[in-house]
């Protein structure tokens, strides 16, 4: 597997622990935690979406 260029979420702050994303020229999507990271989860775009659609479906609305 070639190596992966990942992005911090623009929702981090400077502190260690945040989540990275990196897209594989297969068109897989990569999400890792930076304070784990050798362990990631792999997705398609679809499997990517029905993530944060339960993801934003499961965080309360903020005022």
């Amino acid at each position: 597997m070639p190596e992966l260029h990942w992005q911090k979420s623009s929702f981090s702050s400077e502190a260690s622990n945040c989540v990275e994303l990196a897209t594989a020229p297969d068109g897989t999507i990569h999400l890792r935690e930076s304070d784990a990271p050798t362990t990631s989860l792999t997705l398609r775009p679809s499997g990517l979406y029905s993530l944060l659609a339960a993801a934003r479906r499961e965080i309360p609305n903020r005022p």
